[in-house]
Formats: structure tokens, sequence, C-alpha cells
């Protein structure tokens, strides 16, 4: 029998824009704290360790993460009790808030330790509200999607992200542009924080004017609302199975995908393969906004062949393509680089070379450690009493100097920069492309697999947790564990392995266990 496929309403298309715009807003509002945590190491820590003071900021925006599991179970929990639409006006108020509260914070000169105490508050109560909207917006959502074009309908959604990313870092590019340095750190860094006041105005009117979703509706006049939803999240056995696909398949695979492409990709190009920063940024902005089109195409596809296949496509793409992707970057952005890594061996002898990312370095082997990872050049690290750097056959550079450093290296073919004559930049953009593909194969049909996993008395908490731990634990740990992994094995490409890792993994779940749920009933 031919499925029935709906025409859209006025009153759902209403709840379309609404939810996006609040959806926009956290992102906006989350990751302009993550784009100026460089400045606030300076505007609100002690200025005596400048390492210690952005190590300190990073944590600062780290903890957001770490709290948005807590957030999505309190207003999960409320939220199958007492309804969407209030747990989706709190959400916003409270992220909205905090945020326009962080542009009138006063700095460390001002107030000394309650700065950074302030800021810290202020951070938690964000990735708090943050774990209560981003998950349960997609049960919200979902739950309003007309039959037969659920994927298509609610993939929208997931162009909140990088259109927060996009107007947050092009806001700040603007500040930079008419504002001085010294204006800049006085005042102009308030301004996002406190624009944001007029987007919460906006989406706080536009959400108060929605109805409550009609599944709920339907719970509440059968009396069947739950009133324990975690409890019974977690006794049930079939929804715990759906909230470890989650936890490992699906959100897992398209957090470390997203990572990936939008903020390693850039890193990578920049750190690495030292291509020219802006052509970088250019390159990295144009392969995103190809994911718009991509994630609503994949949305749809999901309503055509099932959401199944576009998922598992997805995961694979990803899993096989990382290393070649980001190993062709290099060959196409610095073959002189690629050729240096390849043919040319760096062995560092020496006591004490512990390099952290994540502590100022120490001894001369870890600062030798640390140029050399900066720098992007494969190494090997061996024990010895004296601090020695052999690069090649011949050469040699004894105790840590970068300017003597930087000659040896340079002498046997090392570039400080890449040539921008020699840069394939119609192959840096194809194969950028790549990761996006894949992300947009999981993030098409992800919004409307999130609530379609679980029965509805309990969808909401059972959506959010397992999405707001695997984002926070899985993804938000990505630049943590690739960092770290590629700092160990003195080699900026092994720590990929870390996504190509979990990506294998979750592909074997997925192919595994993953249902098809296009067409399960959301009202049961």
């Amino acid at each position: 029998m031919k499925k029935t496929i709906q025409a859209f309403t006025p009153s759902q298309r209403k709840v379309v824009l609404a939810a996006c715009f609040g959806t926009f807003l956290e992102w906006y509002d989350f990751l302009t704290f993550a784009t100026l945590a460089t400045y606030f190491s300076v505007l609100f820590f002690p200025p005596e360790d400048a390492t210690s003071a952005l190590l300190m900021s990073l944590a600062t925006f780290g903890v957001g993460m770490v709290v948005r599991p807590l957030g999505s179970a309190l207003f999960g929990n409320l939220a199958d009790r007492f309804g969407r639409r209030p747990i989706f006006i709190a959400t916003i108020s409270l992220m909205g808030a905090t945020t326009f509260l962080v542009g009138l914070l006063p700095t460390y000169a001002q107030i000394g330790i309650a700065a950074p105490l302030l800021l810290l508050l202020l951070r938690l109560l964000q990735g708090f509200a943050v774990g209560g909207e981003i998950g349960g917006v997609a049960v919200y959502l979902t739950e309003h999607a007309p039959h037969g074009r659920r994927g298509f309908y609610t993939s929208v959604l997931q162009l909140m992200g990088p259109l927060g990313i996009l107007v947050s870092t092009l806001q700040i590019v603007l500040l930079h542009q008419f504002l001085d340095a010294a204006s800049f750190n006085e005042w102009g860094w308030r301004v996002p924080f406190l624009f944001s006041a007029v987007l919460l105005f906006i989406s706080i009117k536009t959400r108060m004017s929605l109805e409550e979703s009609p599944v709920f509706r339907q719970l509440q006049a059968e009396g069947s609302v739950s009133k324990a939803p975690l409890r019974e999240c977690l006794r049930d056995r079939a929804t715990l199975k759906g909230m470890a696909l989650l936890f490992f398949c699906i959100s897992a695979g398209g957090s470390l995908l997203f990572f990936t492409s939008q903020v390693y990709a850039n890193v990578f190009l920049k750190s690495v393969v030292r291509l020219d920063a802006q052509l970088a940024s250019t390159l990295v902005m144009l392969s995103t906004l190809l994911l718009f089109p991509l994630t609503i195409w994949c949305g749809w596809l999901s309503d055509r062949i099932g959401r199944r296949p576009v998922l598992l496509a997805g995961l694979l793409l990803g899993a096989l393509t990382i290393i070649p992707v980001f190993n062709g970057l290099q060959h196409f952005g610095n073959p002189a680089q690629e050729r240096f890594n390849r043919e040319v061996k760096v062995t560092l002898a020496g006591a004490e070379c512990d390099y952290s990312p994540f502590r100022k370095a120490q001894s001369e082997c870890a600062r030798i450690q640390e140029f050399l990872i900066k720098n992007g050049i494969a190494h090997t690290v061996v024990m010895s009493e004296e601090t020695v750097v052999r690069i090649g056959s011949d050469g040699e550079v004894r105790g840590f100097n970068t300017d003597v450093l930087q000659a040896a290296l340079e002498a046997q073919g090392w570039t400080a920069q890449a040539d921008s004559d020699e840069a394939n930049t119609i192959m840096l953009f194809l194969l950028l492309i790549v990761p996006v593909v894949a992300v947009a194969l999981i993030t098409g049909p992800q919004t409307a697999v999130l609530p379609e996993l679980f029965k509805a008395r309990t969808r909401y908490t059972a959506a959010a947790v397992p999405h707001n731990l695997s984002a926070g634990w899985i993804g938000g740990l990505s630049p943590f564990m690739v960092t770290l992994l590629s700092v160990q094995a003195g080699d900026v490409m092994a720590g990929l392995w870390y996504p190509v890792g979990m990506l294998i993994m979750a592909s074997v779940i997925g192919l595994l266990f993953l249902p098809e749920t296009r067409d399960v009933d959301l009202h049961h």
C-alpha cells in the first residue's frame, strides 16, 4: 500500500521557525563563549601565568559540556511529566539570560577572584539550559511533523549549529574590523553577549505562541503521562537499548564527524599543513555552506529509503575516509611538508620529555616537543641525558634554541609556511566536502530518529540524556583525545585514529542493532 504523504500546515511551519530560532540562539550563545575563550583568559583570570589562565578559561568552557547531561535529565523529566512547551520556554529563557549577564560581568581587574567564579556559575547554567534544549527540541519538532515527511521536516534543525558558528564568528570578525585591540578588550567583547537579549526576546515571543505537542496532549487525555520518566527509562530494557544506540552510535557519530569537519579541519590546515590562515578559514567555511542543502537532502532521502541506510552510510563514509582525507589535505596543501615528514627522520633525545598541551612546558626537551608538535613535524622521542634533536642523517641541534632548530629543519626541506602557489585549492575544497557529506548523512535523519526510537511517555528524557552525554563525553572530548594521542605518538596524524576508531565502533553497533524507524507511530 502506498504511503500517504501529508503537506505542511501553517501551524507546522510556525513550529519549525520557533524551534529552530530558539536552537540557533542556544548554539549562538554557546559558541560565542568558545570563540572568546582566549580573551576571557586575560579578562577573568589572574594575569601572572598566561598559560594557566588560558587553560582555566578553556576549562570553564568545558564545564558547560559536563553539566549538559544533568540539564537533560532534569528538564527531560519535567517535560515528560508536565509538557514540552513550558520546558522550551524555560530553557531558552535560562540560556538567554545567563548569556546576557556574561556581557555585564565585571572583570578580574575590577572585582578580583569573584570574576572567574561568577563566570563559572553562568557557564554552568548555560550548559544546564543547553542540556534541556538539545535533544528535547528534536522530540517536540518531530511530534509535530507530517506523516511521511518527518526526516525532511526536522532536518533543518541540524543546520542551527553550523549557522550559530557562522553568525558568531562573523560578528566577532566584524567587531575586530571596526574596533582596535584596546577597545575590543575593554568593551567590544561584550557586544555579542548583550546582543543575545534581542534574539532572546524574539525567541520567547515565538515560543509563547506555540501549542503543546499533539502527542503529549493525547497522553494527557488518556491519563498515560509518566510520573517518574527517568526511573521508567532506566527500568525498561527496550528504552535502555535505544538510549545505548543513541550514545554509542548515532549521537557519537554525528558529534565526532561535526568536530572533525567543522573544527579540527580548520586547525589542521593552519597548524599542520601551515596553510595561510585566511585561505584555510575560507575553504572550511565554503565546505560548511554545502552542509545546509546536503543536510536537508539527506533528511528527505531518509523519508524515501529509510533512516537506517542513510545513517549507516554516514558512519561508514566517515570511518573509511577521515585518514585519507587528512593525508590528502597535507599532500595538496603543502607538498614540501609532506615530503619532509616522509623522507626526513626527526629524533628527539632528552630527559623529562613529558610535554602536555594542557600545561606549560618546563624542561628543554618538553619545549622542543611543543615546537615540533605545533609545527606539524613528525618525530620520535628517546631517553637521553643530553637534549639533542637529530634531523635526517647529518643535522643535529643541541639544547633548545628555536632559531637554530628552525634553520636546521629548513636546511633539510621543512617549510614554516605552505607555498600558496603549490597548494591545490580545488583539491583541498573537494577533500573537505567528504567529511561534510558524512556529517549530512547522519544529521539529516538524526532529529527524526531521536524521538522515533522511544515510546511517547518517556521520549523527551530518553532522547535528551544519551544525546547530551554523547555530545559531551565523546564529541566534547574529541579535541582532548586527538591532541593527546598526537603528542604521545609524535605524529599529528595519530590523533585522528580516535574519531576513526569510535566511528568504526558506531558502524558495527549500527549494523548489528540499529532498527528502521521511518514509519513508527509516535503516539505510542
